[in-house]
């Protein structure tokens, strides 16, 4: 790509506008098949103003990591979430897939505060199942918001908090700070390290977990084998005096004395994080581009070779999902599709919050109407359209291109218009998921 993936700092998403929906008006049929394509003014050119309000999303791996912790207000995609209310996070249902009840894994999250005091940070976060079967069920179920209580695979959630807030400093962070945020938070699954830790193991008492399913995961891949370690540990350790129950650990030229229990459990801990790092997606950075900046300038491949891919690899990925269209109009909007995206082939986030935006599809099928938008189940008040995921993160997140292997064409998320301020801390939006 070229060196024109210049922002390399915590910029905010805002203010943004990309282009209309579909014109048709409120009393307009709702839709009931899910292969009825929208409006064919959807297929008109977008004006020159509403190009030039688009941000592009491009993955980087951060020259440090904690400039990805909460209180420098990332957008990131991969890893765990950096949750902005460290404390009261979502739970129950809304953490798991409605098809197959897995805990769901972390996708991304996008940082874009509005103009309000209540909205002065605001961060999106987007989870999903990892199972492919789920998200084929899923893109059958979102046409079911307007009438039915839908299943669903892919979850978002919006939250927002005022300037003056118990979590962070009134004053603006510093880029190299070392300081750690002002509040620990909620102790999280020692598995996934996503989800609150509402399950303490049975065994040791110390392990915390976010679901049964994975306390299973968990003592299947080591951790009963350091559980039992743990529970004998501190057996012996609560019979002896403090002198024979205390480990030495030479660090440095400094003599560091924990007790049994203090080293086992935090040994135990780092294992359990090490645990969950292989499960989850590789980590990244989002940094942001206008795309107007595009249009003059082109790919190079000269940049971030470490962690983006070629022009070239990109293309021929992104062009052999065109052998599975069939319609004249899939590959019509399949071949527009390509050719706006080109220009910046390593995008993985388009982004643009305004009235009137809309995706940019890849297909014609598969597309929802402005009926097919529910109200915000908070306020009733409208949905927008704020930003789309593109299939090009999972080259990111190294996922196989097998059969069974997750994939998407884009997923398109929606968000109450008005930021609403609900007494629900993380707010769920809405998602749409369009499939190659």
């Amino acid at each position: 790509m070229a060196g024109s993936v210049k922002g390399d700092g915590t910029e905010e998403f805002k203010g943004l506008r990309i282009t209309s929906l579909d014109d048709d008006s409120d009393e307009e049929e709702e839709q009931k098949e899910p292969d009825v394509a929208m409006d064919d003014d959807d297929e008109e050119e977008e004006d020159e103003e509403a190009r030039n309000s688009v941000i592009l999303g491009f993955v980087k791996k951060p020259k440090k990591s904690r400039s990805l912790l909460r209180h420098f207000f990332p957008s990131k995609a991969g890893g765990v979430p950096a949750w902005l209310d460290p404390e009261n996070l979502p739970s129950g249902r809304s953490c798991c897939c409605d098809i197959c009840g897995e805990p769901l894994q972390f996708v991304l999250q996008v940082y874009a505060p509005e103009e309000k005091e209540s909205a002065f940070h605001r961060t999106l976060f987007v989870f999903m199942c990892t199972s492919m079967a789920c998200l084929r069920r899923d893109q059958h179920e979102q046409w079911k918001c307007q009438r039915d209580e839908p299943s669903r695979s892919v979850k978002v959630f919006r939250c927002q908090l005022p300037h003056d807030n118990p979590f962070y400093s009134s004053e603006p962070p510093k880029k190299d700070s070392t300081e750690d945020p002002l509040m620990a938070g909620a102790a999280l699954c020692n598995w996934c390290g996503t989800w609150k830790g509402s399950k303490r193991c049975t065994g040791c008492r110390k392990t915390l977990y976010c679901s049964e399913k994975h306390w299973v995961k968990h003592s299947r891949s080591g951790h009963e084998h350091d559980c039992q370690r743990l529970r004998i540990q501190l057996a012996d350790s609560s019979s002896a005096n403090s002198e024979t129950t205390s480990a030495v650990v030479l660090k440095g030229k400094y003599k560091v004395v924990f007790s049994w229990e203090e080293f086992w459990v935090g040994n135990l801990t780092a294992l359990s994080r090490l645990v969950a790092s292989n499960n989850l997606w590789p980590e990244y950075k989002i940094i942001q581009e206008p795309e107007s900046s595009y249009d003059t300038e082109m790919p190079d491949e000269s940049v971030g070779t470490n962690s983006l891919i070629s022009s070239n690899r990109m293309d021929d990925g992104l062009m052999s999902i065109a052998d599975n269209f069939t319609g004249d109009g899939d590959r019509k909007s399949w071949a527009s599709f390509h050719v706006r995206i080109a220009l910046a082939p390593e995008q993985i986030l388009r982004y643009c919050r305004s009235f009137g935006a809309k995706p940019l599809w890849p297909v014609s099928s598969g597309r929802p109407s402005t009926a097919d938008i529910p109200k915000c189940s908070y306020c009733s008040g409208p949905m927008c359209f704020e930003f789309q995921i593109m299939p090009q993160l999972l080259f990111y997140f190294n996922v196989k291109n097998d059969v069974d292997s997750l994939d998407w064409a884009t997923i398109a998320v929606y968000t109450c218009e008005a930021s609403c301020d609900a007494s629900v801390v993380y707010k769920e939006e809405f998602a749409w998921v369009q499939l190659s």
